[in-house]
């Protein structure tokens, strides 16, 4: 071998290892430290560690075959035949079995920590997402499903159906899938939905319709929208004529239930799950809501699914900065560490403070949730959880888009090549600003709840914020800081007793804006909370402080540079439609 190939072959990448996801996650302990009564504390920190070394011994390995083996249709058997049959790996099918064992939908269910259940679930899945292979996402339907029929009060026909969907053995586990969007549809169920229900004399339903995107198509069962059809065939359109159903995939011979899989769907992350889209030829289906009542009665759902995503989200952040984290005390460039180059650091001080706050703003949700579950839940906590579930989702899934792909790039062109695992990770990560409602759906939802609440929400959110700023009234480190989280608050306010003259369209306008700005206000206020504890790190104290750096009343400076007015409206179209005839001219 020539001395210039010898030369050559010193040098090679080192792959960044990461330990037990749990016990390297140390503003996370601190977190359940302060908040967990110390005889749950132990029990649940036992937990939590034996899980984080069993993500690293069985399910990481796991990940990787569902992302190297992703589902397939197999349309029809050898002798022609129509069986529709999706098919997946061991590996996807051997994380349902984890999810079971682990108890990660039945422990909010079986509520052994009373009100502390919910944040033991969520710090579980939390850990589990990064490496679940994509089977965060059937987790989400089925707790979603679980979570409507017990607020239904759990009645006879659904009793098995709730104790498989929230069952730690994983011989009896069910998962469930949402089956909402139809090809008119998206976020706009009311007037997207098509499928027809048909009333059978046995009392049951029979359903016709095309859902065009069903995630977890492989799930034992699902929860789906349809209108009603009347003795003349005739359906109510818009919200008021949706009613919600519950259906088996499969007969009690295994044979799909009037359901013809049409195709999956070649999506750009996620690949390891089934999503398709799927013919109901006469489905049989049970109503579970009042009729015309189903928009209503999918909000239990739709709270859980988003409180899913986000915490999704803050996972994503987490591994990925994890990562970088580690491969920094591992590169060598220009001759040192990158964890040497202060540079380099700043980059992932910056990605840390937007983790932390992420987890702060959704643990807070989820504490909520619990008093909610276990009748401890006040009027004003309960006002604040409907405010900050899409508040939460919307923020953090932008959050975690721009975090991950940050940190792809702190491995240079490494964090480029798909078999290092973090475009993986990326794609995946992507589609959380999308799913269970994008950006600008969730920021008219924080509207309407506004709306509904007839300015009860917001009282309580700025009383939720002075409380927490109250804690750091003695500290001087948290001054700045503090301030600056009151100076928001102040201009928020002012911005609110200006709306009331507005226009609707101009709240819409704002609307974006707006959710924003209450979740970086919000989250400043958390994040100082958490640095006013007595036995709070200098960490704690920096990552207050530089997050209030940032703006956080972006509505506020928006609205004085008139942003929302009529005329800017106009000009926003005329930017983007500038040169471009309208359709059906010609030149």
């Amino acid at each position: 071998m020539s001395l210039a190939r010898r030369e050559m072959k010193t040098f090679f990448h080192e792959r960044p290892e990461t330990g037990n996801p749990y016990l390297e996650d140390a503003f996370l302990r601190s977190y359940l430290k302060t908040h967990l009564p110390p005889k749950v504390l132990e029990e649940v920190s036992r937990d939590l560690e034996r899980f984080g070394n069993r993500l690293l011994s069985e399910a990481s390995p796991l990940a990787w075959d569902c992302e190297a083996n992703p589902p397939t249709l197999r349309q029809f058997n050898a002798w022609g035949q129509r069986v529709d049959h999706i098919v997946t790996c061991p590996a996807w099918r051997r994380m349902k079995e984890i999810a079971a064992e682990e108890g990660l939908i039945a422990e909010a269910y079986e509520r052994r920590f009373s009100n502390w259940s919910r944040l033991h679930q969520a710090v579980k899945l939390y850990l589990f997402s990064s490496f679940s292979g994509g089977f965060s996402c059937p987790l989400a339907m089925t707790d979603g499903a679980a979570k409507v029929i017990e607020s239904l009060g759990i009645p006879g026909s659904l009793k098995n159906a709730f104790d498989h969907l929230t069952s730690s053995d994983p011989k009896k586990f069910w998962t469930s899938g949402q089956w909402m969007t139809e090809r008119a549809g998206g976020s706009d169920v009311a007037n997207g939905t098509e499928t027809v229900a048909r009333k059978q004399p046995d009392g049951t339903y029979r359903l016709y319709g095309f859902k065009w995107f069903t995630s977890a198509a492989d799930s034992d069962v699902a929860l789906t929208l349809a209108r009603v059809a009347d003795a003349g065939g005739q359906v109510e359109q818009g919200s008021s004529g949706l009613s919600l159903f519950f259906l088996r995939a499969r007969d009690e011979e295994g044979k799909l239930n009037g359901i013809q899989v049409q195709r999956l769907k070649d999506k750009l992350g996620m690949r390891q799950m089934a999503t398709a889209e799927l013919w109901l030829d006469g489905a049989k289906a049970e109503l579970i809501s009042a009729e015309g009542r189903g928009v209503a009665s999918i909000a239990n759902m739709l709270n859980i699914t988003r409180i899913h995503n986000a915490v999704n989200a803050v996972a994503f952040m987490r591994r990925m900065l994890s990562l970088s984290r580690e491969y920094a005390r591992r590169r060598v460039a220009f001759g040192k560490l990158l964890k040497d180059h202060p540079l380099h650091m700043q980059t992932l001080a910056r990605m840390e403070v937007q983790t932390r706050g992420a987890f702060l703003l959704v643990m807070d949700i989820v504490r909520l949730l619990g008093l909610m579950e276990t009748n401890q839940a006040s009027e004003q906590d309960q006002l604040l959880l409907r405010l900050l579930i899409p508040l939460a989702k919307l923020y953090t899934g932008k959050q975690a888009s721009a975090v991950v792909i940050e940190a792809m790039e702190s491995f240079g062109g490494q964090g480029y090549m798909e078999d290092t695992g973090l475009p993986v990770m990326v794609r995946d990560a992507l589609v959380l600003s999308i799913w269970e409602g994008t950006t600008n759906i969730l920021s008219l939802d924080v509207l309407r709840c506004l709306t509904k609440s007839q300015g009860q929400a917001m009282a309580v959110f700025f009383s939720a914020v002075q409380k927490k700023l109250e804690l750091a009234s003695s500290s001087t480190e948290l001054a700045p800081a503090v301030k600056r989280t009151r100076d928001a608050a102040g201009s928020l306010g002012r911005f609110m007793q200006a709306a009331g003259s507005r226009r609707a369209a101009t709240m819409e306008l704002a609307a974006r804006d707006f959710s924003y700005t209450l979740a970086r206000t919000y989250t400043g206020a958390l994040l100082i909370e958490h640095a006013a504890r007595p036995d709070a790190s200098s960490t704690d104290l920096s990552a207050a402080r530089r997050w209030c750096h940032q703006e956080l009343c972006p509505v506020a400076a928006e609205s004085e540079n008139s942003s929302y007015e009529a005329e800017e409206a106009r000009m926003d179209r005329a930017l983007v439609y500038e040169g471009i005839l309208p359709r059906g001219s010609r030149l």
